[in-house]
């Protein structure tokens, strides 16, 4: 399927008049507050590799107590009631730690998120392993309430904390020859169980496009309900991509590489038929067991009503442009 035409798209995936125009106004209104802005790069700290500093203890990147203060508003959060805490961050999908989704929960304690490094590779000119202090500096933390979708017909509202992806990505200056950016999870089966019996071909990796990953959309995220994330929501930094399927969103970042050919993603080389690159939420395209067109809100029970799921999962007004004479039934 191509981008649709006028005449393709059904009612129920049309954005109302009434919540198009308040998206606009508050966008307007935090343009001219100086709320949202383009990133001023050149007030931000050179990014230096580990390697090129001097020793000495590393700083803790997060307060002691967990808490993220002083977070920036976001003017175009989604209006529906975020899923509850529980249920957020004890339903997850962190094959590492366990295949069932309480799993996480209860086994990611092992996981040690300080001090923690990841390193750059790959067509920038800004390469080396950097300390993520240093990375998260200079960036000011916003908080923002996504839709977030699993591929298995069910989704949560989570207000996610962190800052737009590209405004790092920009700190490494990528060349011309990065169309893409892969990312890899830690793989460490001292500290992650799930590492230890072949689930997947570990280290678990994802991909985008490097437009996908300069959208302002695309999150970095390091926290979740104000505070920073529980091992088992991906700490201490992770990816949020809220028009994808959940499975884009990788977890426990390790090593950002650049790159000018598509990279392996890790559910692709498991299933390509199942499971392709780009993973844009469609309910158009059927998932081969089970369809994509409703799906459940998480925090519901079984019984609950099920809604229509929203191409793009409701961000198409965003980000539709990306996919400009692309098949979107062939390149799922």
């Amino acid at each position: 399927m191509l981008i649709k035409r006028p005449q393709d798209i059904k009612a129920s995936e049309i954005t109302p008049e009434s919540t198009f125009r308040q998206r606009r106004m508050l966008l307007k209104t935090a343009l001219a507050m100086g709320l949202i802005k383009t990133a001023d790069l050149s007030a931000q700290e050179d990014l230096i590799p580990l390697n090129q500093k001097e020793s000495g203890n590393r700083e803790e990147p997060f307060p002691e107590n967990g808490r993220l203060n002083n977070l920036k508003p976001w003017p175009s959060n989604v209006s529906s009631e975020p899923t509850s805490f529980e249920d957020v961050t004890g339903y997850n999908n962190y094959y590492e730690f366990g295949t069932s989704k309480t799993d996480p929960a209860s086994n990611a304690h092992t996981l040690e998120t300080h001090p923690w490094t990841v390193t750059v590779e790959g067509e920038a000119e800004k390469t080396g392993t950097f300390a993520l202090e240093d990375i998260i500096k200079g960036h000011t933390l916003e908080e923002r309430i996504y839709r977030f979708r699993c591929v298995e017909a069910w989704s949560m509202v989570v207000p996610w904390v962190g800052f737009p992806l590209g405004d790092l990505l920009k700190r490494f200056e990528p060349t011309s020859q990065a169309k893409y950016v892969q990312f890899f999870t830690l793989n460490d089966s001292d500290q992650m169980p799930g590492v230890r019996y072949p689930v997947l071909r570990w280290p678990y990796r994802e991909g985008l496009t490097i437009e996908e990953a300069m959208h302002p959309l695309t999150l970095l995220t390091v926290g979740l309900y104000g505070q920073v994330l529980p091992n088992q929501n991906g700490a201490p930094l992770r990816l949020i991509v809220p028009w994808k399927y959940g499975f884009k969103s990788i977890k426990s970042i390790v090593r950002i590489r650049f790159m000018d050919e598509q990279p392996q993603t890790s559910w692709n080389m498991a299933n390509a038929r199942e499971y392709g690159f780009y993973s844009n939420v469609n309910p158009d395209k059927s998932h081969p067991r089970w369809s994509q067109a409703t799906e459940r809100v998480l925090g519901g029970n079984i019984f609950s009503a099920r809604v229509p799921t929203m191409l793009f999962n409701g961000y198409a007004e965003e980000v539709a442009s990306l996919y400009t004479n692309l098949n979107l039934m062939t390149n799922y």
